[in-house]
């Protein structure tokens, strides 16, 4: 069954351009080697420019679970944490086929 995942993430003000970078880095490895990764995107809040969300879509829980354990995964987490206003709020979908 497909996942989806959508990530709610708060950036410290003027940290915005740092934090697209290191996630445009991390975009372009997972879709370039996570076959199971059918959707990867950053997207900013309108609203809230400090606010980022991020739409995910993985064939199974096999490929979410092969996702969070990539060392570009974790290297990126890292300098992420540095950028985050507080904690991400993460939310699990069951995809409609």
């Amino acid at each position: 069954m497909t996942i989806g995942v959508i990530a709610t993430i708060p950036v410290q003000e003027g940290k915005s351009d740092e934090f697209e970078a290191v996630f445009k880095e991390l975009a372009a490895q997972v879709l370039a080697n996570e076959p199971g990764c059918k959707f990867y995107a950053l997207n900013r809040s309108k609203s809230d420019p400090q606010v980022y969300k991020v739409l995910e879509s993985y064939a199974d829980q096999a490929a979410l679970d092969a996702h969070g354990q990539t060392d570009y995964f974790k290297a990126a987490n890292v300098k992420l944490a540095a950028l985050v206003g507080g904690r991400p709020d993460i939310e699990y979908l069951d995809g409609v086929e």
